[in-house]
């Protein structure tokens, strides 16, 4: 089977779209399950990135069968992927092309969330907690999922643009949200990643239905699990918030003088918290006390 036959898929996520592809079936097979409720084309028949899962080697294809990326922006001194991860390996190529190619908004490695018109954006480092938080929001009433993985940044005004990918849990965040969210809404376990065992869990239907709806910054929040700990709040400083989300944009230092100033916008409209918590119920009361506090 020639390149332009493997199996594809065409997948548009709030203002980006990919065309994914790869030889192996199953791993497209995958992605059409799990990406099941969104868009599979695009308004003028064009996408953005692409992104491929090709064997590491032609003999790779047949015998134990691994697999690299071919991407519009190329990942460097990666390991080959088991074909079980290819999935796994669409997503991170996915990533790479958002973090490094992307340029219509400003790309914060955070979560958000919206209630109504306004938004909370929830930054930190890898394993702190705003994807377990982001999930438990999302399937919490009132409360619409805007994304996991990115935040999008209105460079004109102080928005957040969707980017509703399927969230991404990882070890103990998995049992908490399976029995909070609809078996159906879950992805495949994912078992030695580097990250240890990771599962997606799909956003519910209205969120993606919602996904070209941006919502006004109302909240910002640093989230932080420790297991029993008693949970605690304090106000961060504008230029410590900056701080953190310059260091977790992927992007605004490129765009330069429109980058910082979207960044600054949106910190001058909404206040900014660190929180800490011990359990998925007081994170989510601490963090609903802060954001009746910021939006009453």
């Amino acid at each position: 089977m020639t390149p332009d036959r493997w199996p594809s898929r065409t997948l548009r996520i709030g203002p980006a779209s990919f065309h994914l592809r790869s030889p192996f079936r199953r791993v497209i097979d995958e992605v059409n399950a799990l990406y099941r409720d969104y868009p599979a084309e695009t308004a003028d028949g064009i996408y953005d990135y692409a992104v491929s899962a090709v064997p590491s080697s032609p003999l790779r294809r047949w015998v134990n069968p691994n697999l690299r990326l071919e991407c519009d922006f190329e990942p460097f001194d990666t390991l080959p992927l088991p074909v079980e991860l290819g999935m796994l390996g669409l997503e991170m190529g996915m990533n790479l092309q958002m973090a490094v190619g992307y340029r219509r908004h400003v790309v914060v490695h955070a979560a958000s969330s919206a209630s109504g018109d306004k938004a909370a954006l929830l930054i930190g480092d890898s394993g702190a907690g705003k994807s377990t938080l982001s999930a438990l929001l999302a399937y919490r009433e009132g409360w619409r999922h805007l994304g996991d993985e990115f935040a999008l940044l209105d460079l004109d005004a102080p928005l957040l643009h969707p980017f509703p990918r399927p969230i991404s849990l990882k070890n103990a965040s998995i049992a908490a949200m399976e029995a909070r969210a609809p078996a159906d809404r879950f992805g495949p376990v994912l078992e030695g990643t580097v990250k240890g065992t990771i599962r997606h869990l799909l956003p519910p239907a209205a969120a993606i239905d919602a996904m070209e709806t941006p919502a006004e910054i109302a909240l910002v929040v640093a989230p932080h699990f420790r297991e029993n700990a008693a949970p605690a709040w304090r106000p961060m400083t504008r230029t410590e918030t900056y701080v953190r989300l310059a260091a977790s944009s992927t992007n605004q230092a490129l765009m330069g003088e429109a980058g910082f100033e979207a960044v600054w916008r949106c910190l001058a409209h909404a206040p900014a918290f660190d929180i800490m918590y011990g359990s998925s119920d007081d994170a989510l009361e601490l963090f609903e006390t802060l954001w009746r506090k910021v939006t009453a």
